[in-house]
């Protein structure tokens, strides 16, 4: 059997065939989440090397790089992948002293954590989801050489935080499910 390559190494597949459906679901949305980033990532890199590229060859440039990798490329490539690193285990933890407590307190910790981190993303996404409407009424642009537009981008917080709370609740229900902190 081929291995995913975005396989959540550290956490077992441990699904029976009815439990797990919302966290599955809730972990394809973060790895299409993690593709849109990496492919802004991408594309972030192709379009600075042709500016580069450019200037160095015809001392020309590509209108608008500045603009269009700061309020697109680098907003999309940090936010969206946010909760599969979530899913991962990979964001920083300082566990030097959470290791050597009782594996039901290390439990007890981390379920308080998760309940914590769902809070804090929670107000985080709700803010940015209204900062983002705000932005999308009002047609926001910024000043440039030329009309350029910055609404569609602040809609990749609002977006990104609720991928960052989906992949807590899905780590959440499963240490319920397993009984341990993971």
């Amino acid at each position: 059997m081929a291995s995913d390559p975005l396989d959540l190494s550290g956490h077992e597949n441990d699904y029976s065939a009815t439990d797990g459906y919302l966290e599955r679901l809730f972990e394809g949305l973060n790895k299409a989440f993690l593709v849109v980033g990496c492919l802004f990532m991408a594309i972030m890199m192709l379009h600075v090397s042709i500016d580069v590229a450019l200037r160095f060859l015809f001392n020309s440039s590509v209108i608008g790089t500045l603009e269009t990798v700061s309020f697109y490329h680098m907003v999309i490539a940090v936010f969206l992948p946010l909760g599969y690193v979530e899913l991962k285990g990979e964001h920083i933890r300082v566990d030097l002293f959470v290791q050597f407590l009782p594996k039901p307190l290390q439990f007890a910790l981390y379920l308080f954590a998760c309940l914590l981190g769902l809070i804090y993303f929670g107000m985080l996404g709700y803010q940015s989801f209204l900062d983002a409407w705000r932005s999308t009424d009002r047609l926001e642009t910024i000043m440039s050489n030329f009309l350029f537009y910055i609404w569609p981008s602040r809609w990749a917080l609002p977006i990104g935080f609720a991928g960052i709370c989906l992949a807590i609740l899905a780590n959440l229900v499963r240490a319920l499910r397993l009984r341990r902190a993971l």
